[in-house]
C-alpha cells in the first residue's frame, strides 16, 4: 500500500475553510433549515454538514456544490474563477503576447 505524504496546509487556507465553514453556517441558519435538513435537502451525512461548518478540510467539492444548490447560491461557485474575469491570469497572457505580428510572405507573391 502506497501512502501519500499529507503536507499541511498553508494558515491563509486554513483560515479560507473556516470561513467558507461559518458562512455556510450563517447561511444555514438564517434560512431556518437544522444541519439534519440541510444534509437531507444535499443528499449528504449529517456529520459531513457539521465537518464543513467546522471548517474541517476534508470536505468535496461535491459536497460544497449540493450544499450552495440548495442553499440557492450555486450561481457563486459557477462565477469563482470565471476565466473572462481572471486578472491575473488575463495579465500573464497578455504579457506572453509577441510585439509585433509579421504577415508571411507567400512565394507566389515574389
Amino acid at each position: 500500500m502506497v501512502f501519500m505524504k499529507r503536507y499541511p496546509s498553508p494558515d491563509p487556507v486554513t483560515r479560507a475553510i473556516a470561513k467558507l465553514g461559518r458562512d455556510i453556517s450563517l447561511a444555514r441558519r438564517r434560512r431556518r433549515l437544522s444541519q439534519a435538513s440541510l444534509a437531507d435537502r444535499s443528499g449528504i451525512a449529517v456529520n459531513t454538514v457539521r465537518r464543513l461548518e467546522k471548517g474541517e478540510p476534508s470536505g468535496s467539492i461535491e459536497h460544497l456544490a449540493r450544499i450552495l444548490y440548495v442553499l440557492g447560491e450555486l450561481e457563486r461557485l459557477e462565477t469563482l474563477l470565471d476565466t473572462g474575469t481572471d486578472e491575473l491570469g488575463l495579465l500573464m497572457m497578455d504579457e506572453s503576447l509577441p510585439q509585433r505580428i509579421r504577415t508571411r510572405q507567400s512565394k507566389a507573391a515574389l
